[in-house]
């Protein structure tokens, strides 16, 4: 017997392989931490890439800062104070720097959850607001991008003189990698706004890892350079959620230093599809709920037969993260269903969370291992197992010897690359999502 252990939650699930499969860690590459993360920020913010200058900032009467929202382990506690300071080195007071919990289209915290994300000290000294997609009087209109998007961003964000954004840079399943002016531009955007970004997912080149011809990300930094995005503060992590590297510029730059420093932590190659993974988004918070969680079962998919299955396990302690998915999904009876009548309504924010689960379901079998009820599962369309283990009894039970199982415990920021030679298996192509 092999023994794993994947995150859950805030915790960890242990679970054993028999002998007789061949068990592989889809892991990412290991990366210390750097010693002091408050000293490495600091160093960013005094090389700053690209052209951006601090001097060129004197003056400014009002800054906001866009910071992620409970949603994403941004490490905040570190990346804030030395930002904050610089700025008030600027001459603005604390009264003068807002900082905006960007949700998107996620729903809105409540002032009392605010501390999960931004630390005590900094709530009691600064503004701090949380943007609502949907509070459309608080939106500006800046047009219409080239590819078409209604451009409807926060009021408060653009009425500061200086805007800042703040966040990770990291693998995302459909805009190739998040970070730099993704923060506001889908961060504070109104919905009209990311319902027709999001629509973009449909196409081959929207898809994780792929920035440069990645329409739905070229996008938002369109969308990035309507706003007047002035300075970008990203942290790259590892698999521990430790800094790595901190980069600070402007949003471009920064991107364009950032990404082959994440795409060599978290791009892993795959020799061979898997007929079994275990696929853990990589605990708290990419497990909060369904809504991020469903980005772990996308990335195994990619990287396992057809027919062969996926063990999304993920607690879910907030359920679906999404009524409009959650009322969505619960009339419909099957996966088909559910990839038909979004095809036919077209796209929507929300619903959109369904087709994504339908699209992968349809291909692989799909067991979940979370906190939600079972009979709330099975309405989700879902198969619910009692546990890790025996979901990976289950899984395994008709399997011959030798079949292989993939254990992938930070499914969400992780880029499993299939090699070619495996990419057509019986005449059917697995993964021309990840072959470029």
């Amino acid at each position: 017997m092999v023994s794993f252990s994947v995150p859950y939650g805030r915790s960890h699930l242990d679970f054993i392989i028999p002998d007789q499969f061949e068990s592989e860690l889809i892991g990412l590459s290991q990366n210390p931490g750097v010693n002091d993360p408050g000293y490495a920020v600091m160093v960013a913010l005094n090389h700053l890439l690209g052209d951006a200058n601090w001097e060129d900032f004197v003056g400014a009467k009002s800054a906001a800062v866009a910071i992620n929202d409970k949603t994403r382990p941004v490490p905040h506690q570190y990346l804030l104070p030395p930002l904050l300071a610089k700025l008030e080195e600027l001459g603005l007071s604390p009264e003068q720097i807002t900082l905006i919990i960007a949700t998107g289209t996620h729903a809105p915290m409540m002032s009392g959850e605010f501390s999960a994300v931004v630390p005590q000290a900094i709530l009691d000294r600064y503004p701090v607001l949380c943007h609502d997609a949907d509070e459309t009087a608080n939106l500006v209109n800046l047009g219409t991008s080239s590819l078409g998007t209604p451009v409807r961003i926060n009021r408060d964000f653009m009425n500061a003189e200086l805007r800042v954004v703040v966040g990770n840079i990291e693998p995302h399943q459909f805009q190739g990698f998040s970070g730099g002016v993704k923060s506001a531009a889908i961060g504070l955007a109104g919905r009209t706004t990311v319902n027709h970004n999001h629509a973009m997912m449909a196409d081959t080149q929207s898809r994780l890892g792929q920035f440069d011809h990645n329409p739905a990300r070229q996008d938002v930094e369109e969308i990035g350079h309507m706003i007047g995005i002035h300075l970008a503060l990203n942290a790259i992590l590892n698999d521990d959620k430790a800094i790595v590297q901190v980069l600070a510029g402007t949003p471009g730059e920064v991107m364009a230093v950032g990404i082959p420093i994440a795409q060599s932590i978290c791009q892993v190659d795959v020799t061979a599809p898997f007929d079994v993974v275990v696929s853990s988004p990589g605990g708290h918070p990419k497990d909060i709920n369904l809504y991020q969680a469903q980005k772990a079962l996308t990335h195994a998919t990619l990287v396992t037969k057809l027919g062969g299955t996926v063990i999304l396990v993920a607690a879910c302690p907030e359920g679906t993260g999404s009524q409009g998915y959650e009322q969505w999904v619960k009339e419909l009876q099957s996966n088909e269903e559910v990839l038909t009548r979004f095809t036919q309504e077209g796209f929507r924010v929300g619903p959109h969370k369904a087709f994504q689960i339908a699209r992968d379901a349809t291909r692989v079998n799909v067991l979940l291992v979370s906190e939600m009820a079972t009979e709330f599962v099975r309405q989700l369309l879902l198969t619910p197992a009692e546990d890790l283990q025996d979901a990976v009894n289950r899984a395994v039970v008709t399997l011959p010897p030798n079949a292989r199982i993939g254990i992938m415990p930070n499914a969400n920021v992780t880029i499993p690359m299939l090699a070619r030679s495996a990419l057509r298996l019986n005449g059917v192509e697995l993964s021309k999502d990840i072959d470029d």
